[in-house]
């Protein structure tokens, strides 16, 4: 009678044993996986705003200067068009350009609205006024990839195309965001790379483009009151320049035990576009500028005092961890950390209210990269 020899088999213990091993392997390598993902794709945002110097620096050859962030045709955008819309063609968005800059007749069932409508019906060139048609008007439902840090989940409710980058207009609070033909406007407080309807020029950074922040990264609403994606409305504050005095107006509104995000009953503009980052063709600064008042990470506040979203905190953001990208004028792209240092919280913002126009910035390091020509030292800025 024959017999089969034994073949020696895992035990339960020991699949069991392996089984455990395995997966706390798997624990280990997901976090390194996801933080490698990560890694990707802070590289990626910093490549895209690296293309967006390029195309900032080919315009200023080709035109000698920059686009203000305020412009467009006065009888249909207002003045309220931001850069992006010039920087077009030095994406590579030479057709969305063309599509913007002509004419565009309305398609099937679809009727303009907003500002003037050509006798044959059309959109003008450069659109109806930036705030309504935007489910119509097809360059404002038009995604452009440069435009968006792969970091950012956020999707418009309405469709339309958002920014994650946002021009940088100063270290102020007050009018900052003002037009110089306001006849409340400040001149002293237009610090900035960027200003409404005025353009400037590489020669005016008297500070040094490589010293100057002109654009910085900001996140996009996800509907979760993030203090990053959100904009406190205005109707949150009384009508004063309180918070030019004591930036602590805003920062209190945020929630003690959620940090990162504002307390339940706090008001906030965060609808069809009207938040960070909404509207890429949209110069307000609300939706696609920034000053340099707190460090990037901090929340948004547009003030109620004088004239609408025109004064307020605007600060950089992002979904990386510890800071944010930021383009110097010089075309350098630089990682800006939340702990980077910015002066008193409690100081008086630079304005004709306080008398203190062309004072050094008083929101330290991070203001001064904010001025073109306030005369600040600048000192191991990448280090903080």
């Amino acid at each position: 009678m024959r017999t089969r020899p034994s073949r020696a088999a895992f035990t339960l213990v020991e699949l069991l044993v392996v089984i455990a091993i395995i997966g706390i392997l798997v624990g280990l390598l997901l976090p390194a996986v996801q933080a490698a993902r990560e890694a990707a794709r802070r590289m990626s945002c910093g490549n895209n705003f690296k293309q967006i110097g390029i195309a900032l620096h080919n315009y200023h050859a080709t035109f000698k200067q920059l686009l203000p962030n305020g412009t467009g045709p006065w009888d249909n955008s207002r003045y309220q068009l931001s850069p992006n819309v010039g920087l077009l063609p030095f994406l590579e968005q030479q057709a969305v350009w063309d599509m913007m800059s002509n004419p565009l007749m309305p398609e099937a069932g679809e009727t303009p609205s907003g500002g003037r409508v050509m006798p044959n019906g059309a959109w003008p060139p450069f659109g109806p006024y930036p705030w309504v048609d935007l489910n119509e008007y097809d360059p404002f439902q038009t995604e452009i990839p440069t435009m968006r840090c792969p970091s950012d989940p956020g999707v418009s409710p309405l469709g339309t195309g958002m920014t994650n980058y946002a021009f940088c207009h100063g270290d102020a609070i007050l009018r900052v965001g003002y037009p110089p033909s306001n006849q409340y406007h400040d001149r002293g407080v237009y610090r900035g790379m960027f200003m409404r309807e005025r353009p400037r020029k590489f020669r005016d950074v008297l500070d040094g483009l490589s010293n100057t922040i002109a654009l910085a990264e900001i996140m996009t609403n996800l509907g979760d009151r993030h203090i990053g994606g959100s904009v406190v409305h205005r109707d949150q504050f009384s009508n004063d320049d309180s918070m030019g005095r004591d930036t602590s107006v805003c920062t209190s509104l945020v929630d003690p035990d959620r940090p990162q995000f504002f307390e339940q009953g706090v008001q906030l503009w965060d609808s069809g576009g009207t938040s960070r980052g909404g509207r890429w063709w949209n110069y307000h600064l609300m939706i696609s500028g920034m000053n340099t008042v707190l460090p990037p990470n901090s929340p948004t506040c547009a003030m109620q005092w004088g004239t609408a979203w025109q004064s307020g905190i605007f600060s950089a953001s992002s979904h990386h961890q510890g800071g944010a990208h930021a383009l110097f004028a010089d075309g350098s792209v630089q990682f800006i950390t939340d702990s980077i240092e910015a002066g008193n919280r409690q100081a008086e913002s630079v304005s004709k209210n306080h008398n203190n126009i062309g004072a050094s910035s008083p929101y330290g390091l991070w203001g001064a990269l904010g001025s073109i020509g306030s005369s600040e030292t600048i000192e191991m800025a990448f280090n903080q």
